[in-house]
């Protein structure tokens, strides 16, 4: 931070914020990103994958669905369990630095059958807050080889590695949920442009609009809509690594426009799909 001096005011320079991706297409089982000086915010957002984030500077705040927020500080690492809502967010008037691993959990749940945890039969559970030096550690030095221009054997290596910190630790058991939900979520997934309305869910469900929407939220913290519509972001971020164009991924996922997909997209990725594409570092 530097200040300058100006006929009697003071100029604050801040450290310009800067964010990149990771990706290789040989692994297609993980993404990073690293985010520094960020005061960027994001709406409340699921992902497909697991998400270990870890902080390095500043403070944050962490919101899961209704839950009040969970501070978090510097060398704090959180996991999110895939398609759990959240939202990270800088604490007010504050910058913070952070890396996120997105990682599949079939691919973890592969490991565990190899023998990598004592117990194959281990569940990856609710989210945890980590405040453990050694796996923040790890994430950060995981990070600094998919960074880097080392070899692909090493990237998966170092992957692997860091998949024994994540497991090797005692999990909860997921909770749950009806097995109409799981259905219904398998088909907004697979069918995430198609404008679906809640009468047709709840049909598919044989639930009433009401019960059906009730239910859906308790057990996701979100409405069926805002469920699609994080289901069409994710899709297009997968879209959008595969070389396909921001104006066709919009149409191809049932936007109204491009500016209703930019700015759907900046909301949950904090970045727009050509900031997302330009500051992506990878193996393509």
């Amino acid at each position: 931070m530097a200040r300058q001096w100006t006929g009697g005011t003071f100029f604050i320079s801040l450290p310009a914020m800067s964010q990149h991706f990771w990706s290789d297409p040989a692994l297609p089982f993980a993404e990073s990103r690293r985010a520094q000086h960020s005061r960027a915010c994001y709406r409340p957002h699921t992902h497909p994958t697991l998400s270990v984030g870890a902080v390095d500077q500043g403070h944050s705040r962490l919101t899961l669905g209704d839950a009040a927020p969970l501070a978090l500080q510097a060398g704090d690492v959180v996991v999110i369990p895939a398609q759990r809502l959240h939202a990270c967010n800088p604490a007010p008037d504050e910058a913070w630095s952070y890396q996120m691993l997105y990682l599949d959990e079939a691919w973890l749940r592969a490991l565990q059958t190899e023998g990598l945890a004592e117990d194959p039969g281990l569940r990856l559970g609710g989210p945890t807050l980590r405040r453990s030096p050694a796996c923040h550690r790890a994430l950060v030095a995981l990070n600094a080889v998919l960074f880097s221009p080392t070899a692909i054997e090493e990237k998966e290596g170092a992957l692997i590695d860091f998949a024994s910190v994540l497991l090797l630790e005692t999990e909860r058991p997921a909770e749950t949920a009806p097995i109409w939900l799981e259905g219904c979520l398998g088909l907004l997934r697979e069918q995430c442009a198609q404008p679906w309305r809640v009468a047709e869910l709840a049909a598919h469900a044989g639930l009433s609009r009401y019960h059906f929407i009730r239910t859906f939220r308790t057990h996701t913290g979100m409405t069926p809509h805002a469920f699609q519509l994080d289901c069409r972001i994710n899709h297009a971020r997968t879209l959008l690594r595969q070389g396909c164009g921001i104006a066709e991924t919009a149409y191809n996922l049932g936007f109204a426009d491009q500016s209703h997909f930019q700015q759907a997209f900046k909301a949950r990725v904090s970045a727009t799909p050509g900031e997302y594409l330009r500051n992506r570092k990878t193996e393509d």
